[in-house]
């Protein structure tokens, strides 16, 4: 490993266009699963100029059975995707919560697909699609994850907050970060730059018609404040900023920018500190491994870290549709391990309660059968504080398993 170099990674908020995508997405697996735990559901979303469009396969007790809607179910399915796009704040000209048309174009699953998921009398529930899910920890930061992204995502998090409450009135609900840090071995020492580009209400700019330098000011400087709260003050040294450099970001989200389902798969997992597999979360059941193999990974991987079987931890995992067990399992401690790297794989392998590591076995032992996803698709699902039935795969509850199978 280098001892001297800069790493980045980038964050965009919950109005950002693709977020706004996810979350709804989210929403309608959440409805979903509160209606039948064992619902199958993929759902897609487009978002644009007053216009949001659903697609995808679903399977669901008591909402679609045999081809057909039960009464009521598709209007609840659009109040849900209203109420998703009103909570995130959006009631502007180009995107407003009560005005843009909805298109539903959802439809039942492939058979071919169920009967490579569901149990039969002789064989285990086998894995909803094939796939190489990765899970990564780091002591960098208290919640074991690389700093680069957990700065940049506590920075629009605090900016959404002020917004919701009203204490910066002059945002709107897009946004982006991006931290760059300078690392020394294998800790941030220094950052040494910072963009924070936000939607703002008119005249809080450089630039266009609107431009107001006073008003301008007065964002910057808000931003700057959000900064110092952020990030320890030891980092922030000769640290170079960027606040909406383009001069003015009046029109944002899905006016601004089409959005769609699963495009920020990075900001959504380790910043490109790590592996990932290809596959994105939002808009799917726990069924599909793209989701529920990527949260056990990080999982193992950050009781892996926190056990102090290593400072720094990736694990990857393999499945194929309708298969059962895991094709393999991988752990790579990037030589900061305590033990074998071999050593660690047959700890997890042996751990009963993971119950071999099958579909089923994850969704059980994290407890995902449950609407606990809208939460996830903004701002990470990883990093974040578990709490009650949310972020079960953030728990630290595998430690003791762990030291105890290397003795």
């Amino acid at each position: 490993m280098r001892n001297d170099y800069l790493f980045t990674s980038e964050s965009v908020s919950e109005g950002h266009p693709d977020k706004v995508s996810d979350q709804i997405s989210d929403a309608i697996v959440d409805l979903f699963l509160s209606k039948d735990p064992e619902a199958r559901i993929a759902c897609e979303t487009l978002t644009t100029t007053q216009l949001v469009v659903l697609a995808g396969e679903i399977r669901c007790k008591g909402v679609y059975e045999n081809g057909e809607w039960a009464p009521g179910a598709k209007e609840e399915i659009e109040q849900t995707v209203r109420n998703t796009v009103k909570r995130i704040g959006y009631e502007q000209d180009g995107f407003h919560w009560e005005k843009f048309e909805f298109i539903n174009r959802l439809h039942g699953q492939s058979a071919e697909i169920a009967q490579g998921v569901d149990a039969g009398d002789n064989k285990d529930e086998g894995a909803g699609d094939q796939g190489i899910m990765f899970g990564y920890a780091t002591d960098e930061t208290p919640d074991l994850m690389p700093a680069t992204l957990y700065y940049s995502h506590k920075i629009l998090e605090r900016m959404a907050a002020d917004r919701h409450s009203g204490k910066a009135p002059f945002l709107e609900p897009d946004a982006k970060s991006q931290v760059t840090l300078r690392y020394e071995g294998s800790l941030p020492v220094a950052a040494t730059a910072i963009v924070v580009s936000t939607q703002h209400k008119q005249g809080y700019c450089l630039t266009g018609e609107h431009a107001d330098p006073a008003k301008y000011a007065e964002l910057e400087a808000y931003v700057k404040k959000v900064v110092a709260d952020v990030i320890p003050p030891v980092l922030l040294r000769g640290t170079k900023y960027y606040i909406n450099p383009t001069g003015a970001f009046e029109i944002g989200g899905p006016d601004g920018d089409a959005g769609l389902t699963g495009r920020k798969i990075i900001v959504d997992t380790y910043g490109g500190a790590a592996p990932h597999g290809g596959g994105a979360f939002s808009g799917k059941d726990p069924t599909k491994v793209d989701r529920s193999a990527a949260y056990i990974t990080r999982y193992l991987a950050k009781n892996v870290v926190a056990a102090g079987l290593a400072t720094r931890c990736t694990i990857q995992i393999a499945y194929a549709i309708g298969g059962s067990g895991p094709f393999s399992l991988y752990v790579d401690p990037h030589e900061t391990g305590t033990v074998g790297d071999d050593k660690i794989e047959q700890a997890i392998l042996g751990i009963a309660k993971l119950g071999g590591l099958t579909p089923r076995a994850i969704r059980t032992h994290l407890g995902l059968n449950k609407p606990i996803y809208q939460p996830t698709a903004a701002y990470g699902h990883f990093g974040r504080k578990p709490e009650g039935d949310l972020f079960p795969w953030e728990r630290l509850d595998l430690v003791d398993d762990l030291k105890a199978a290397l003795g």
